[in-house]
């Protein structure tokens, strides 16, 4: 372990780094992404120990896209037989508990997997940085992505909350605008954690593109337009489709009401729970629930932000058969 961490220390030494004064950060570039030390530890250790299985099913996604909702979705299909409705594990712990992040979980505990009682797994990596098991295993990928303009916005207030900014900085009008414009600059840039976004999504979609048998690509706003519809055509994806017996007891609507917003954040877990990241972490869980809803972005970027954003999303996604929030076809 030792000998682990010097390496990794040394290596540290040899990237390019950035200091992300805004959350009081050093991030550290490495396969063309930001990271902090401590996630940047997981990554490299899921690179080099973690063995994937045919029959996982990693849920793949930039933070603040939606995560939190796939992985209760997707928990939910794959357990649906084996708790009761009103025993749902769903009911009495957080989303990201019952579907572990490989680079934050299996740093904490590298057995993680003799714990769970189902296939589902969960990253923020970028698809060039996934481990080769991943990619050779033949297991399924279900990615997410979102607007960029809400997913900063997202990504924003959660990592806000997460450092107390309001704290460090005041508590005053002005100095918070300031941090949110000095965010979005970074984001802008790619300069920030996981980034940079336009990166990591069209990673995934260009793999989806080449292995539509091992990717379902997904859009944040599909999701919440048509959740039964994406619900049953997830269990399809996870080979864990539902009966016709189960589709007239609406067992689909049940899912999505379980795992909906109002229901996920209205329980006391997700309330007053916290969630451990690492020794340096300790997390709120609803730190997770903000609002979720599509188009917040208006309630929080002058027209010049939004326009340089869409800017930067034209130009990456130029010469791809894609774009944000539309539906991708069948």
């Amino acid at each position: 372990m030792q000998s682990s961490s010097k390496m990794f220390t040394e290596l540290l030494s040899t990237l390019p780094k950035h200091n992300h004064n805004i959350f009081s950060v050093d991030l550290y570039q490495y396969q063309g992404f930001w990271y902090d030390s401590k996630i940047l530890e997981g990554v490299i250790q899921v690179q080099q120990q973690f063995q994937a299985l045919s029959t996982d099913i990693i849920i793949a996604g930039w933070p603040k896209t939606g995560n939190t909702w796939l992985k209760a979705l997707c928990f939910a299909i794959a357990t649906r037989k084996q708790y009761h409705q009103t025993k749902n594990p769903l009911l009495t712990n957080l989303p990201h508990n019952l579907v572990p992040v490989l680079e934050i979980d299996f740093l904490n505990n590298p057995k993680i997997r003799e714990t769970l009682h189902h296939s589902v797994l969960s990253t923020h990596m970028p698809y060039t940085s996934l481990p080769k098991s991943i990619t050779s295993s033949g297991c399924k990928i279900i990615y997410i992505c979102r607007d960029p303009k809400d997913t900063f916005v997202s990504f924003y207030h959660f990592f806000r909350r997460l450092h107390v900014l309001s704290t460090r900085v005041g508590g005053s009008k002005t100095d918070l605008d300031s941090s949110f414009h000095d965010e979005f600059d970074m984001f802008s840039e790619g300069k920030t954690t996981n980034g940079p976004y336009w990166d990591h999504v069209l990673g995934y979609y260009k793999a989806s593109l080449d292995r539509p048998d091992m990717f379902l690509f997904m859009k944040y706003e599909e999701l919440v337009e048509d959740p039964v519809f994406y619900v049953k055509k997830l269990a399809r994806y996870m080979d864990k489709p539902f009966s016709l017996e189960e589709e007239l007891e609406g067992i689909p609507e049940k899912i999505v009401k379980t795992c909906s917003f109002q229901s996920l954040s209205g329980l006391e877990v997700n309330k007053t729970g916290k969630y451990y990241v690492h020794e340096s972490y300790m997390l709120d869980n609803n730190t997770f629930f903000r609002k979720g809803n599509i188009g917040d972005w208006k309630n929080h970027m002058t027209p010049e932000m939004a326009k340089r954003i869409d800017g930067i999303t034209s130009e990456r996604l130029r010469g791809f058969d894609f774009s944000f929030g539309q539906p991708i076809a069948p």
